[in-house]
């Protein structure tokens, strides 16, 4: 009497590595701006000179930043919803939007730099004229996210491209999955920054 055994099968398929592999990423990342973000707090709680960020920073400005992420994050969950439908002139109208959001964030992020250093004399060892950590803290921490926007840009452009020349289908569609999840983690950092940096 013989005994059938089922076929040795890998619990990972080459789809599930790619998003696996983009979750180690981002939880590593995640310790990063972690780590970032306590030096920030440990600074301002440890300095008695802290300056009011609200009192500095363009906390409307940054409103609207934050409500453009969102929106952007929104338009990425549509454009996961209509390749899965097959929906390709949807797929790639949000990825559009979803660029032109992240775009227009680096925009706004150039000018409110600008605006911080050339009006409030705020520079990476100073403010106003004064020796500051908080140019220090808040250059690195908002330059490092949005060096991370600029790559999102340049990773959901690639995207973008494959869509409009036919390479996702609603049998094919993993590669816009695996961007999204790291859009939406760029996303919810900045909340965290934007909470804990202009807010509190």
């Amino acid at each position: 009497m013989s005994v059938s055994t089922e076929p040795a099968e890998s619990p990972l398929t080459p789809e599930s590595w790619g998003k696996l592999g983009m979750w180690v990423f981002l939880a590593g990342d995640a310790m990063s701006f972690g780590g970032l973000i306590a030096a920030y707090g440990a600074l301002r709680f440890g300095s008695a000179h802290w300056p009011v960020p609200s009192a500095i920073l363009g906390v409307g400005l940054t409103a609207v930043m934050t409500f453009l992420l969102i929106c952007s994050s929104v338009t990425m969950v549509k454009a996961l919803a209509a390749v899965k439908d097959g929906d390709r002139a949807g797929l790639v109208r949000n990825l559009a939007l979803t660029v032109l959001g992240g775009a227009i964030f680096l925009g706004m992020q150039a000018y409110e730099w600008t605006h911080l250093i050339h009006e409030r004399g705020m520079t990476l060892t100073s403010l106003g004229g004064e020796p500051s950590l908080f140019g220090t803290t808040f250059y690195i921490l908002t330059g490092f996210h949005g060096c991370h926007v600029l790559g999102g840009v340049i990773y959901l452009s690639c995207i973008l491209i494959g869509g409009l020349k036919g390479r996702f289908s609603s049998s094919h569609w993993n590669a816009v999955e695996i961007a999204g999840l790291y859009w939406h983690f760029v996303d919810l950092v900045w909340i965290l920054i934007f909470t804990f940096v202009y807010l509190i």
